[in-house]
């Protein structure tokens, strides 16, 4: 396998506490970026970043437009605004019409990771309400990148994971736990 470049994760109803668990569970001296697109209310603006910041053992930003992705570093996407990836190693934000009801979408910042890093990327959906992220990670898996798919059964809300089981046979469907054991372990 090809050596990973980036991590992205996913998720919607439920997700912000597995998020702050997973984030502050990986290690500081991880040396990948991640891209954190989860579902927000668009008017409210402050204090999520800062809440997941806190929680986090790496620092987590809400990117502006065209900001550079470094490693060791946690963009979440502003609310309100897809998240893209450009070929350049740069964030790209958008308020195009929203995708699955939502912006940002996980289809969206998946879709993009997938094509500019292609099988240098690990994909992760974890709970939520609606099927949004499933052919992302759809995208994801086709291009030869990694999968994983938070169990459903510890999921406050499986239909996420759940859509996205019904699109593809991921890499891994893990517990939050085995979410950070993974990332712990990969080599890097």
């Amino acid at each position: 396998m090809s050596e990973i470049k980036i991590v992205v994760i996913g998720g919607s109803a439920g997700s912000f506490s597995v998020v702050g668990k997973i984030l502050s569970g990986i290690r500081s001296d991880f040396p990948l970026p991640v891209l954190v697109c989860m579902h927000r209310l668009k008017h409210i603006r402050s204090g999520f970043a800062e809440s997941l910041d806190e929680r986090a053992s790496l620092p987590v930003t809400e990117p502006y437009d065209k900001d550079s992705i470094e490693g060791g570093h946690v963009y979440l996407a502003p609310a309100n605004y897809h998240m893209y990836v450009e070929y350049n190693d740069t964030i790209s934000l958008s308020i195009e019409e929203p995708s699955n009801y939502c912006r940002p979408a996980l289809d969206n910042t998946f879709t993009s990771v997938a094509q500019v890093y292609g099988e240098k990327c690990v994909g992760i959906i974890l709970t939520g309400a609606n099927k949004d992220g499933a052919e992302g990670l759809k995208s994801i898996a086709d291009h030869g990148g990694v999968t994983i798919v938070q169990d459903p059964s510890t999921a406050d809300v499986a239909t996420m994971p759940q859509a996205a089981l019904r699109l593809i046979k991921p890499t891994y469907v893990l517990s939050p736990q085995g979410i950070i054991d993974y990332l712990n372990n990969m080599e890097i």
